[in-house]
């Protein structure tokens, strides 16, 4: 598992180094651009509604995640969000274990599109934590990865391959 994630975080220093350099220019899109948008808003809604088989179900599989300093990679739903296997009455208090004790909702408060192509999509993006009256808790910015790509029994699709947060 150490080699794995090892190998992970070289292929991501990589990457980022040929993205920083890169002349590649990418083309808007506008249906590539709204699906893109449109999974990100399931993402969220899902979580909002604490409807967790929804917002996983924007995830590609495996899934990475790179915050705290760690990398994580996750291989199944379950493995991403251990709160999948909870009864649906017990999940707010799991969730607001996780990210925060007042935790209502969250909001994206920017999306943006830097690097697209046919097959994989970087957004930057900045959420925020909110209590129920509305006042944030904290705001958070992210490097979202989203990938077109098919899982084992379904057609391809985009989905969010990878995020790199400063959440913890």
């Amino acid at each position: 598992m150490r080699g794995s994630i090892a190998a992970t975080v070289v292929a991501l220093c990589v990457f980022a180094a040929a993205c920083a350099s890169s002349p590649h220019r990418w083309v808007e899109d506008p249906a590539r651009d709204a699906a893109i948008m449109a999974v990100l808003d399931v993402y969220m809604d899902g979580l909002n509604d604490l409807d967790l088989e929804r917002h996983v179900s924007t995830y590609h599989f495996p899934h990475y995640r790179h915050a705290s300093g760690k990398i994580a990679v996750w291989a199944t739903p379950e493995e991403a969000l251990p709160v999948l296997v909870l009864p649906e009455a017990d999940r707010l208090e799991a969730v607001r274990a996780v990210l925060e004790p007042d935790w209502a909702r969250s909001e994206w408060t920017r999306r943006e599109i830097v690097q697209a192509d046919g097959e994989k999509v970087h957004v930057v993006t900045r959420f925020v934590r909110l209590r129920a009256d509305g006042s944030v808790i904290k705001t958070f910015d992210s490097l979202y990865v989203l990938t077109f790509e098919a899982g084992t029994d379904e057609e391809a699709r985009w989905g969010i391959k990878g995020r790199s947060s400063f959440a913890p």
